[in-house]
């Protein structure tokens, strides 16, 4: 990587930093000096804790780097805080070592702090700090803690899924929601015992859920062992892409992600708000409380 490169990365890097803890009015700030981007191909990844994921999103950049199908891929990972401490391991960037010295490819670990949906506070701020700097495509690995990821489904384009073998748990727990938001399914490890059996009992849940969507998510099976483990992964990513670009309003994506970057930055600006508050104006009646910090708020902007 020249030396120019490596600026321009630690610059992003110092952007995402601040970006990522800044206040809502620092955000407001820093997006009204700027030109609504390009928008990149954005993949969420989740899964339950363990599974693999960072592994297999560095195999399958790998792969699509070395293909062409990117010239450029950002990974904004997420890694759970302790609610006790507020520390978080920031691990998934070691377990993408085996890329990240490609210069075409941009890594970060992110903590989840106050984020109670699988995602970190500021994600859409983020996102769109990326595509301001012309990534391609852009991976979130959400936290994996199962059944709380919907928040990824209005802010990417394809959601994976990522299973075990012998997931029996996991996917009766699909069925009560969290197959909603998939658009492809991973069986990873699959050269462990139960494999195959675990990607018959998606499919037949994937099958019957697909409803009038017209696409059923497909199931891909990806061994730790072979090279091109992640190809199978591209080809369902690269079928859904074409799938959403015959069938998807761009007008009606940018609306969605509009409303919940909107609804992010008023849910933080309230926490703001009944943070700096005194302890005294919680003992009043709840309608006398919420009343106080609506008028607050209203007021910020006049």
């Amino acid at each position: 990587m020249d030396v120019q490169a490596i600026r321009k990365r630690r610059a992003l890097s110092r952007t995402l930093s601040r970006l990522a803890s800044a206040p809502v009015a620092e955000v407001l700030a820093h997006h009204a000096e700027r030109a609504p981007p390009r928008p990149a191909w954005r993949i969420g990844v989740t899964g339950s804790p363990g599974v693999g994921k960072s592994t297999l999103i560095g195999r399958l950049a790998r792969h699509r780097l070395d293909r062409g199908a990117s010239s450029s891929m950002a990974v904004l990972a997420i890694d759970p805080t302790s609610p006790l401490t507020g520390g978080s391991l920031l691990g998934d960037r070691i377990r993408m070592d085996a890329v990240a010295d490609d210069p075409r490819l941009f890594i970060r670990s992110l903590p989840s702090r106050r984020s109670h949906d699988g995602l970190t506070d500021n994600l859409p701020d983020l996102l769109l700090a990326l595509e301001e700097n012309g990534f391609d495509e852009v991976v979130v690995e959400t936290v994996g803690i199962g059944q709380v990821e919907y928040t990824v489904r209005a802010l990417v384009d394809s959601v994976v899924v990522v299973l075990h073998p012998e997931a029996g748990d996991a996917v009766q727990a699909m069925k009560a929601g969290i197959l909603e938001i998939a658009d492809v399914y991973v069986v990873n490890k699959a050269d462990l015992p139960g494999a195959r059996r675990t990607v018959a009992e998606i499919r037949a849940v994937a099958g019957r859920a697909s409803g009038d969507s017209g696409w059923t998510p497909p199931v891909v099976a990806v061994a730790q062992g072979e090279a091109d483990g992640p190809a199978g992964l591209d080809e369902a990513l690269e079928r859904h892409r074409a799938w959403l670009s015959a069938r998807r309003d761009p007008q009606a994506v940018a609306r969605a992600r509009a409303r919940q970057h909107a609804l992010s930055l008023i849910t933080r600006r309230l926490e703001e708000l009944a943070d700096k508050e005194d302890f005294e104006l919680f003992d009043g009646r709840i309608d006398a409380i919420f009343d106080t910090i609506v008028q607050r708020l209203a007021g910020d902007r006049a």
